[in-house]
């Protein structure tokens, strides 16, 4: 048995109160006067008794009368453990629905979602005239509205037509959510009853969800036995530089959940062609990479997706993917006073001229007028000072990037080093057209610099002979040595910061200091240096979102006027909101971007970029908990006890029902007591004293 109202019980003091009024009131005996106190000492005995009964008598019926009207008060409820919502006291219920991913896998009863949709059905239906009910998906659709209803038929409704969908929020999630719902409740019977498949990514999220008292939880599992899935869960870009009519490295993750190892097919699309496919063996459990090569075509955004062979989870069998080919690199050249740069200025020319660049050519003494915003690399040849070195820090920390030759005073490089948090160079060993100090050793040659530029016949390039070198010293940036040398002096260092690179080169472009412009090496280097460098952070960035949770998507080369628009794969148009940030704009988008696919970023007819959407890959694993550690982790989380009820047959019992009124009892026995009380009193004839 419960009670409704708890806090009244503390009216049960109460019953102490005719306790103390027979205790205290001693009364009086009236005094009458007689002939003769013969007769009445003959009836004192019988009469003492008979009052003495009578007193205790009375006292039992007033302090049941009061305690009885106490328990009515306090509305005690009669429970069963047989069924769970049978139809009694009037009651407020949030029907937390799983109707995540997970739930379109099947079993022998059919499609989990429909299971579901069946309990909750059962539920609701399971619910009497006067309760309030309220659905709550852990998948919200946009168009879903979480408010309490009085009557079962507009919830049965929603019940029907709620589909699997992607980013369902954590179970943990969608209970705090519906003790925020119950706070507001009508009724102060309250119950969270939870119909899921106990798939275990969806309690992944440790965060309380801590419910007051008052509340009861309910958990309905579904499914019989273990699924099987296998899908894509990751596509990156690996190329750091991407250029039309070159390789680009792309490598997928593969796994398979549960089930036996096997093989499954698998194939790359570009702008809706395949153009790679390949078989992959698939170990339950392990992830596999993928490796596809795609040659773009042309520059500007394209759309991907690595697609394998359908399974019974078809939305995880493809993943989508977006892929930037970026205009020209826009290169800075910076001749130093008297140093020589025109080998320089002929290596990039030579790329400008078949449109693989776009070069601009000043002076050292221009370079603190120049707007760096305006370009992707700067190349520094000799120079005497750097102007500003912070400028220049600035530049490649938000994403541009600064190839450095020494010139004759080799220092001259330190103060930007410096702003950099890189190390410094320390003199230079050798003199130019001196005696060979040394050559070229290691090439690190997994570095994207060197991707593509070495074929399989000639693996690393011939050794540079070295006569004069710049003695750099590393420092505590994040900085690698990209080609080694003999004399322990690096020939070429990366420094990273930020979004970008500074490759800082430890030989003049002069014959005297070193052979490398003779070399084969040299002409490439230079312009896959340019690209590396302009490519930033630009690759990194593929525009990615997660269907359902939204994010914020930078646009470059906006023009004026027109809202951006996205555009998706089914041609329905969203207009986001949008800021504006120096040199783009960025699109605020919401969970209304729900499906998966390919969306383009337009203005007027002009696409200016693709966004890849996905689901998020934690629902591909289907494995469940088992029922009793998931009511373990729901208590946990919760703080309140979870009763767990097997199947739809746990719903109703065949006996009494759960839930009936038992105050109305108590107040007629409250009135009953009363009534005896009554009859007692006037039947009470005074007592007599002598």
């Amino acid at each position: 048995m419960g009670f409704l109202n708890p806090l009244l019980l503390v009216g049960l003091a109460a019953a102490a109160i005719p306790i103390v009024v027979h205790l205290f009131n001693f009364r009086r005996p009236q005094r009458v006067d007689f002939s003769t106190l013969r007769f009445v000492r003959q009836i004192e005995a019988t009469a003492m008794r008979r009052m003495r009964i009578r007193q205790w008598l009375l006292l039992a019926l007033r302090t049941l009368a009061v305690l009885f009207l106490v328990l009515a008060f306090a509305r005690p409820t009669r429970t069963a453990d047989a069924g769970v919502f049978e139809e009694g006291t009037a009651r407020s219920l949030v029907l937390v629905l799983d109707n995540s991913r997970s739930m379109t896998l099947r079993d022998a009863q059919g499609a989990l979602i429909d299971q579901a949709r069946g309990l909750g059905v059962a539920v609701i239906e399971a619910t009497g005239a006067g309760d309030e009910r309220t659905l709550l998906p852990v998948a919200r659709p946009v168009e879903a509205r979480i408010v309490p209803y009085t009557t079962a038929g507009p919830v049965l409704d929603a019940i029907e037509s709620t589909p699997a969908l992607a980013g369902a929020e954590a179970l943990t999630a969608a209970i705090a959510r519906a003790g925020s719902v119950l706070e507001g409740a009508q009724h102060l019977r309250r119950e969270i009853v939870i119909v899921s498949d106990l798939q275990a990514a969806t309690f992944s999220d440790s965060a309380s969800a801590t419910l007051p008292e008052g509340i009861d939880l309910t958990l309905l599992p579904l499914g019989a036995r273990a699924q099987v899935n296998t899908a894509v869960t990751d596509v990156r870009v690996v190329s750091r530089i991407v250029e039309p009519g070159r390789p680009v490295q792309i490598e997928a993750t593969v796994v398979r959940y549960g089930g036996r190892p096997g093989t499954v097919g698998a194939a790359l699309l570009l702008d809706g062609q395949r153009v790679a496919e390949t078989a992959v063996d698939v170990v339950p459990g392990e992830p596999v990479r993928v490796p596809f090569t795609v040659t773009p075509p042309a520059r500007g955004w394209l759309g991907g997706e690595v697609r394998i062979e359908a399974d019974a989870a078809a939305w995880d069998d493809a993943r989508f993917f977006a892929l930037r080919v970026p205009p020209p690199p826009r290169v800075l050249l910076v001749r130093g006073d008297g140093q020589r740069a025109d080998l320089v200025a002929l290596a990039l020319g030579v790329a400008a001229e078949s449109g693989g660049v776009a070069l601009n050519e000043i002076a050292e003494g221009a370079l603190p007028g120049a707007d760096l915003d305006q370009y992707d690399a700067v190349v520094l040849v000799g120079p005497a000072s750097v102007g500003d070195p912070g400028r220049l820090a600035a530049f490649v920390g938000a994403g541009g990037g600064v190839l450095a030759f020494p010139g004759d005073d080799v220092d001259a490089l330190n103060p930007m080093l410096a702003a950099l948090g890189a190390g410094r160079i320390d003199g230079a060993v050798g003199e130019s057209g001196g005696d060979v100090l040394g050559t070229t050793t290691d090439l690190d040659l997994d570095h994207p610099l060197f991707a593509g530029v070495f074929d399989a016949a000639r693996p690393t390039p011939e050794a540079v002979d070295l006569r004069k070198v710049a003695r750099y010293r590393s420092g505590g940036a994040d900085e690698t040595t990209l080609i080694a040398t003999q004399t322990g002096a690096p020939l070429l260092q990366e420094v990273r910061r930020g979004e970008g690179s500074v490759l800082l080169f430890g030989v003049a472009p002069d014959l005297g200091w070193s052979d490398l412009p003779q070399r084969g090496l040299f002409v490439p280097l230079l312009y896959r240096a340019a690209a590396y460098l302009a490519a930033g952070s630009s690759i990194a960035d593929t525009g990615e979102l997660t269907a359902r949770e939204g994010g914020t998507i930078r646009v470059e080369g906006v023009g004026p006027g027109t809202a951006l628009r996205l555009v998706g794969p089914d041609g329905v148009t969203l207009t986001p909101l949008q800021r504006t940030v120096p040199g783009a704009v960025v699109l605020d988008v919401g969970d209304a971007v729900a499906r998966a696919g390919l969306y383009r970023v337009v203005q007027s007819d002009r696409t200016l970029r693709v966004v890849a959407v996905n689901e998020d890959a934690r629902e591909s694993d289907p494995a469940a908990l088992a029922p009793a550690e998931a009511v373990r982790r729901l208590e946990a989380a919760t703080g309140r006890p979870v009763r767990l009820v097997e199947g739809a047959a746990g719903l109703a019992s065949d006996g009494e029902r759960a839930g009936t009124p038992l105050w109305t009892y108590f107040l007629a026995l409250a009135l009953a007591c009363l009534i005896a009380e009554t009859l007692v009193t006037t039947r009470r004839r005074p007592e007599v004293a002598a």
